[in-house]
This record gives C-alpha cells, sequence and structure tokens, in this order.
C-alpha cells in the first residue's frame, strides 16, 4: 500500500478570517489556528523563509480536513483570477456532501457566496450544485436522495 489516507486539502488565502468564517458556514469546525515558522518549514515547502498563518477546518465527521494558509512571508504569489470559470487548469473545486442544501446555499448566500451555475437533480441519486466563495474558492455541494 502506498496512500493510507488524505489528510487534508491546503488552500492559500488573503482573508483568513473571511474564508474561516465561509467554511464554518458550510458546516466545517476550526480545529485549531497557529503561525508557522522556522527553517524545518521553509526546507520543507522550497523558500528561503517562511511565516505563515494556519487554520486547519475539520468536517462535522471528523475526516476530513481543509488546511487555509495566509502567508506573512514571504509574501503570496497571484495566480488565477478570483472568478476563474471551473474548467481551469489545476485544483477547480471541493465537494462536500450536506443534508438540506437549500438551507446551506441559503446560509453562504447570505454572506457573499454565490451559485456558480444551478441546482440541478441527477437522476433520482443526488442534488447538486457549485457555490464561490471568498477569494473565488468554489466548493460542489451533493445531497443525496431518498
Amino acid at each position: 500500500m502506498t496512500i493510507r489516507r488524505m489528510d487534508n486539502i491546503g488552500i492559500m488565502v488573503e482573508d483568513l478570517d473571511a474564508v474561516i468564517a465561509f467554511f464554518v458556514e458550510l458546516g466545517m469546525e476550526l480545529e485549531g489556528k497557529g503561525l508557522v515558522e522556522g527553517s524545518w518549514a521553509a526546507r520543507c515547502v522550497g523558500l528561503d523563509a517562511q511565516r505563515v498563518e494556519v487554520a486547519m477546518m475539520r468536517t462535522p465527521d471528523g475526516h476530513g480536513r481543509v488546511e487555509l494558509a495566509k502567508y506573512l512571508m514571504p509574501q503570496a504569489v497571484g495566480g488565477v483570477p478570483v472568478d476563474a470559470p471551473v474548467n481551469t487548469l489545476g485544483i477547480r473545486r471541493i465537494m462536500f456532501a450536506v443534508d438540506g442544501i437549500d438551507d446551506v446555499i441559503a446560509r453562504v448566500c447570505a454572506r457573499g457566496a454565490e451559485l456558480v451555475g444551478e441546482v440541478v437533480q441527477y437522476e433520482d441519486a443526488y442534488r447538486l450544485c457549485y457555490l464561490r466563495g471568498p477569494e473565488g474558492i468554489i466548493v460542489a455541494l451533493a445531497e443525496e436522495l431518498g
């Protein structure tokens, strides 16, 4: 066996508090927040030096995690535009299974998120949608039917 599990997905952000609030509204829990710095960390990621504010978000079942990171040093490098379409190359979205998709959409849209397309039904199995949150982060939601 080569992989035992997936530990987390990392997202680099500018407004850490806004992105934390977005994921909390989706139903994730803030597991912890702290500063990562030192030569060991810089060597690991291939930078000369770094100072990074990190927040670890956890799904309610305790199995999924999203690591949010705000680089204080060196300054973050811009990349994909925040309004990039979902077919832009690279990691474009994270999908969450939810109960009450309409309620989740209403809560996060009240905080500034927006639907990318529309809520659709796939056969008799799922209702699905894509949402764009702060800094262009795209999350997909899937509500299992039946």
